[in-house]
């Protein structure tokens, strides 16, 4: 009430001053409207003031303001945690406003690890995008939200599943058999980087409506201050919060999705079938269809008389097309809630949402509801402040069989999906002469979907209390204890039926009857000083940070995989918990002298108990140095350079996620799984194995130079950045042969090995029009990475290959690709396929590389990897009046795919498999290439996945003051996944690691949003 009185009468003294002035008709009211640019929506109480003068107003709860100005008047709009900005005007105007949060603005503050900064004092590599730049439409998971914003990171999701988990790449992986996830920090929680139970995505525990801004720590100098957690970069996550003095604000956000699948793989139909088995084997054609006897009753090809039709029996051939029996339409919703205010010295901020998404492929479906609370309340004359954040999940799961995407790729058309007489839960099966099933056989897709029941529930808490208090006396001195809470709970349950055709065991009874659970635990507690002061005389400004951080990581795990009767010889129970610690001293100091030139030096000391005593301690230092050649006397004038500044960085990171426990460098013994139990008499005794390992092992280090640039032009109306960086990691993970006798096992995961990442990343952002009731805003970043591994053994061995990996669908053991020194990590390792006159490949015939005259695996050969080298994304905005066009899109070029569908189902003599035997499927990539038996070492199916994607398409229209009350509606119709553009011709491009196995379509969404203000 006070701020509204203030406000009437600062504008009422506003007209008085100008009184005079309205009488000799040279002045008059500005009219206008001040909006949130991230949804079009109205900043109450922002500040509008004649600039150079204490003469302005506040808007209105619809974001209005009316005042009166002289001709050349320059009006300055201000608003907590938004960028301020500067419009000339003139009497009569009638003006908008849209501000941008700080969190962009090249001169706004930024989150860095434990701390804020204005981004024109960074020194090192930082982006951050806030709401106005998300990406639009449903995004489930918080990670899509900068999907293709920020140079130098690569968002990848494993697939169309709902809910799926994103692969998060910045500036390339940097370690071969560790984790190359970047470290997340929640509001100011790092959390652990490990995937809970039961959940399909870390990151999509937590509501992207919850979130205010996503920044991007790249190079050592800005993720030096986290040490050894921060060698694959840093994400920092800062949820929205109440503001003093804002008004309570009520929101409600709806999206109401329809998901439809994109893309199939063209197989052959019944038709199609027929005549191919008549072509390729005739005599095999009794299996074709289904045989019906004289009674109606369906009957195994292996019990036919001998003239079956003569006997009056039946072969019925059915058309069934499998993919569009377990794919279908599908429908999503969001709706969330949110009420932000502030009561007297008590900002708050508290959301309720629920999320609801069903899966294209059949019994998919996550389900989410989330509750979120902030309140930032000051204390002491603003001297303590006090930052309380939570958020809190449970998430429920139904996990459909992926498998039965690659059964309705081979299953045999002419069958139909049921049949009323099958004892396996009425569903058509391959079945032997005796009538049990074929073991061997393609699975009925629908079957592997409605006969599995697989549900998680998975619980989560994220929360952390900050205090922060300004010493009194010395107020230059902060103190800062942040304490955190990363806590999970899950279970689920995997239930398949003894009669389902795949589990059936006349013996046991089989079946699968599955309980997990798990508790996970991450607690943190951080306390720093900072010190800040400026030195006029010196012209030198002082920030000094000190700090201490403890965490501690706890995990429970319990699971029982058995068969329905829980028979001893095939159920399998694991019970056990561990822990680790990290314990760490960390200091940053910056300096800026004559705000031109500033120095960044940060050191971490890390100890963890994953390593021994005697390895357990690293640090990590990086420096920093900026100059900002815009303050210079020859530029500080320039009406068209605003940011100019040169950075020069390096530091050290580390990574001890290493992905073998908690205890990798101890002697220890594991149980034996099902297949390793020990029977004497009717029990079944469980075996100890002793595991190799490497009593020194240690994390890897990653040392990182970075040189980069800073630009913008015309009051920042352009700007960004350029940078150009070298990584080099060091003792690598890796699993290199051992002596035979010199330890527990052949092959020993141990620090050996180099790889290095080299770099160019570019980004520009620019309002090309920017007028009273037009805004056209464009983005676009780009990356050129090349990745190298440069050693792998302790002592040069050119001999020594390297490590195979990437597993491959088809034949036993089968690896594509491989690590070796000289190449890019997971290089595809291949035969060179010779071609014949009209450009087909020849069936088994590849090129006798090391002259031998056999082709045998010593000639195979490096070709290709499948990361991009150069990657870009562009987004767009156009605001006119009150509609919104947006659009953002991103490519791929350079990366290659092993196209395993192919290599796998292109081949003739899957029509018929005589093992079983039964039919199956083949893809029509068999006309391609005319093989009868599998080629998978062929470099033939190394292809070219280099792709543009449309990520989002978006058009909404904002209507203000509905029936002349305070409510605003903004209605949104958005296209997710709009389209794809690419000459990669399985089902999508797009593959986390280069083999494309029967990939989870991702669909397109067909988005209506509705966005209510009050």
């Amino acid at each position: 009430m006070v701020k509204q009185i203030s406000a009437k009468l600062l504008l009422l003294f506003a007209i008085i001053l100008c009184g005079s002035a309205i009488s000799f008709g040279q002045s008059g009211a500005v009219t206008g409207v001040v909006l949130d640019m991230s949804d079009g929506m109205p900043l109450p109480g922002a500040s509008v003031v004649i600039k150079g003068t204490t003469i302005g107003t506040v808007t209105d709860i619809n974001g209005k303001f009316s005042l009166n100005v002289e001709p050349n008047t320059t009006l300055v709009v201000s608003y907590v945690g938004y960028t301020t900005q500067e419009l000339l005007t003139e009497p009569g105007a009638v003006l908008k406003f849209t501000m941008q949060s700080e969190a962009t603005g090249l001169s706004e503050l930024v989150v860095i690890g434990y701390g804020t900064q204005k981004k024109k004092d960074a020194t090192g590599s930082v982006t951050p995008i806030g709401t106005e730049d998300f990406n639009k439409g449903q995004i489930t998971d918080a990670v899509n939200l900068m999907s293709g914003k920020v140079a130098g990171v690569q968002i990848i999701s494993a697939g169309g599943a709902p809910g799926a988990n994103a692969q998060v790449r910045i500036r390339g992986g940097s370690s071969l058999s560790a984790n190359n996830d970047p470290l997340w920090v929640i509001d100011g929680v790092p959390v652990d980087n490990d995937g809970i139970s039961g959940a399909r995505s870390k990151t999509n525990t937590l509501n992207p409506n919850d979130i205010e801004t996503m920044t991007v720590l790249k190079d050592a100098s800005a993720t030096a201050i986290y040490g050894s957690r921060a060698s694959n970069g840093v994400i920092i996550i800062t949820t929205k919060k109440g503001k003093a003095g804002s008004p309570l604000k009520l929101e409600y956000n709806g999206n109401f999705t329809l998901y439809t699948p994109t893309k199939t793989i063209d197989v052959l139909d019944s038709d199609e079938m027929v005549e191919q088995m008549n072509l390729k084997y005739p005599g095999q054609t009794d299996m074709l269809g289904v045989w019906y006897d004289p009674n109606g009753n369906s009957v195994s090809y292996q019990n036919l008389p001998d003239n079956p039709e003569a006997a009056g029996y039946v072969q019925k051939m059915y058309n069934t097309n499998w993919q569009d029996e377990i794919f279908t339409n599908a429908f999503g919703t969001d709706n969330y809630i949110s009420a932000t205010g502030a009561a007297k010295h008590m900002p708050y901020r508290v959301s309720l949402g629920y999320s609801l998404q069903n899966g294209i492929l059949m019994n998919d479906q996550f389900q989410r509801t989330t509750g979120a609370f902030s309140l930032t309340p000051s204390f002491l004359e603003d001297h303590l402040t006090v930052g309380l954040n939570g958020q809190g999940t449970y998430i429920t799961n139904e996990f459909a069989d992926n498998g039965a995407i690659g059964a309705a790729f081979q299953f045999d058309p002419t069958k139909p999906v049921t049949d009323a007489t099958s004892p396996y839960g009425g569903y058509w099966a391959w079945l032997q002469a005796n009538g049990n099933p074929v073991d061997q056989a393609t699975r009925n897709p629908v079957a592997l979907l409605n006969l599995r029941s697989d549900q998680s529930k998975v619980k989560g808490f994220v929360g952390s209390a900050l205090f922060n208090y300004k010493v009194h006396g010395f107020e230059d001195l902060k103190l800062t204890l942040n304490l955190g809470m990363d806590y999970s709970n899950s279970d689920g349950t995997i239930d398949v039926p003894s009669y389902a055709a795949w589990e059936y065991n006349p013996e046991t009874g089989g079946g699968v009857d599955n309980y997990y659970e798990q508790e996970k635990k991450n607690s943190l507690l951080d306390f720093y000083m900072t010190y800040t002061k400026y030195v006029e005389s010196i012209k030198s400004n002082f920030d000094v940070m000190v700090g201490y951080s403890w965490q501690n990581f706890w995990r429970k795990n319990y699971s029982v995989n058995s068969d329905i009767n829980h028979t001893p010889s095939v159920t399998d129970t694991i019970d056990d918990q561990t822990e680790s610690y990290l314990v760490s001293f960390f200091g940053r100091f910056n300096y800026t002298f004559n705000d031109k030139y500033l120095v960044t030096f940060t050191l971490r000391d890390d100890g963890t108990s994953r390593f021994s005593p005697d390895t357990r301690w690293g640090l990590f230092p990086s420096v920093a140095l900026a100059w900002k050649i815009n303050q210079e006397g020859f530029l500080i004038d320039s009406k068209t350079i605003s940011q100019l500044k040169l950075r020069l960085g390096w530091g050290i990171t580390g990574q001890q996620n290493i992905g073998q426990g908690d205890y990798p460098y101890l002697a220890r013994y594991t149980y034996s799984q099902i297949n390793a139990q020990y029977q004497l008499g009717n029990l079944y005794y469980y075996t100890l194995r002793a595991e190799g390992y490497d009593a020194n092992i240690k994390w890897e280090e990653t040392t990182t130079w970075n040189v980069g640039i800073d630009y913008g032009f015309a009051a920042d109306r352009y700007y960004g950045s350029l940078d150009f960086y070298y990584r080099e990691t060091d003792d690598l993970l890796n699993f290199i042969p051992v002596p035979a006798g010199s330890n527990l096992t052949n092959y020993l995961l141990t620090n050996v090995g180099n790889m290095t990442n080299k770099g160019v990343e570019f980004s520009v952002f620019t309002r090309p029009i920017v007028k009273e009731d037009l805004m056209w805003e464009i983005g676009f970043n780009a990356t050129y990475n090349k990745n190298e591994i440069t050693k792998l053994t302790s002592a040069a061995d050119s001999a020594y290959l390297g490590v195979q990996t990437g597993g491959i669908s088809g034949g036993v053991g089968n690896f594509i690709q491989i690590q070796s020194v000289g190449f890019p990590a997971n290089s595809f390792f291949v035969l060179e396929q010779v071609y014949d006159e009209d450009g087909y490949p020849i069936e088994g015939m590849y090129v006798d590389r090391n002259g031998d005259g056999m082709i045998t695996d010593d000639d195979k050969y490096h070709y290709k990897k499948p990361a991009s080298d150069f990657y870009f994304g562009i987004n767009s905005m156009i605001d006119w009046k009150n509609w919104q066009f947006a659009f953002s899109g991103r490519a791929n070029f350079g990366n290659y795919v092993y196209n395993n569908v192919a290599a796998e189902n292109g081949v003739y003599e899957r029509l018929y498999r005589p093992e079983g035997p039964y039919l199956g499927n083949v893809a029509s990539y068999v006309f391609e290439t005319n093989f009868t038996t599998p080629q998978y070492t062929s470099d033939y199916f190394i292809q070219d996945a280099s792709f543009f994607k449309m990520d989002y398409i978006s058009l909404s229209y904002v209507f203000r003051e509905l029936g002349n009350s305070k409510l605003n509606l903004r209605v949104s119709g958005t296209v997710n996944n709009a389209f794809t553009i690419t000459q990669y011709d399985g089902l999508d491009p797009e593959i986390t690691n280069g083999i494309d196995g029967n990939l989870y379509p991702r669909p397109r969404a067909y988005v209506l949003g509705i966005n209510l203000q009050f």
